[in-house]
């Protein structure tokens, strides 16, 4: 598991996480909710490498890994998006998602720069994966020549998850994947997530979309003022009296 352990961070006086136990299982869509403020994309940048806990562990598979920096982080297993898109937006897609791979170039760079034999088999082996990959995510083969800034902003979105599976991870952290997707959209992704699952990655959700929550976490961590308010299954979350006042709503407030 991608486990973190009493982790602190603090921006001046503000403690934007505070004392915070997650865990991240193979197999399975971990959602981290709350409401804006309440500490999830600081605790998904911790977790990645981005920011440097004040306190606490962050282990995966039982390796301490707190502090990495993020191409560390990324050597563990570790990829992530971003709740802005972060592309070169003037590569092509393939491009994009090729330099994903290219932790797992096998051959030196001269080798490349001499264009040697091994270097061209290399580089035909990543651009098949980044055409896999984009196959799986749905990406139309008739936009892999495009620029990625041209994209709709739905084929963004899994154009950054592609380059992220590119990467080889065991645990893949999303920060709103779903922001700026309309319902199908939306409905899509969470099928695809429920495929990509299926290979034992392992998937750190943040996400407003609370449907989607719903229907692809098989456990969830709810988030308010830097702390974690409860866990557990959908249903059991849905139902706690704490996420419902800080997060879901009181239905006794419209009364």
């Amino acid at each position: 598991m991608l486990k973190t352990t009493r982790t602190c961070k603090s921006f001046g006086g503000l403690r934007a996480v505070a004392d915070v136990d997650v865990a991240i299982a193979p197999g399975q869509v971990t959602g981290i909710i709350g409401p804006n403020g309440a500490g999830k994309s600081t605790l998904m940048n911790v977790i990645s490498g981005f920011v440097t806990p004040d306190a606490g562990r962050i282990t995966v598979n039982d390796n301490d890994v707190s502090g990495l920096p993020p191409h560390k982080m990324c050597l563990h297993g570790v990829a992530r998006t971003f709740q802005n898109l972060q592309m070169f937006t003037d590569m092509t897609v393939l491009d994009v998602v090729i330099t994903g791979g290219e932790r797992h170039f096998g051959t030196p760079i001269w080798a490349s720069l001499l264009m040697l034999p091994a270097a061209r088999r290399e580089e035909k082996r990543l651009a098949h994966q980044a055409k896999e990959l984009l196959t799986r995510l749905e990406v139309d083969s008739s936009y892999w020549t495009r620029r990625a800034g041209e994209l709709p902003y739905g084929v963004q979105r899994r154009v950054e998850i592609a380059r992220a599976l590119a990467t080889g991870p065991q645990y893949l952290l999303l920060d709103e994947p779903a922001a700026g997707l309309n319902n199908e959209e939306t409905k899509s992704l969470g099928i695809t997530l429920q495929g990509l699952i299926a290979d034992d990655l392992g998937i750190a959700l943040i996400e407003h979309d609370i449907d989607l929550v719903m229907n692809v976490c098989t456990s969830i961590y709810v988030m308010d003022a830097g702390r974690v308010i409860a866990a557990g299954t959908p249903a059991e979350v849905r139902s706690d009296p704490a996420v419902v006042k800080a997060y879901l709503g009181d239905e006794s407030d419209d009364e």
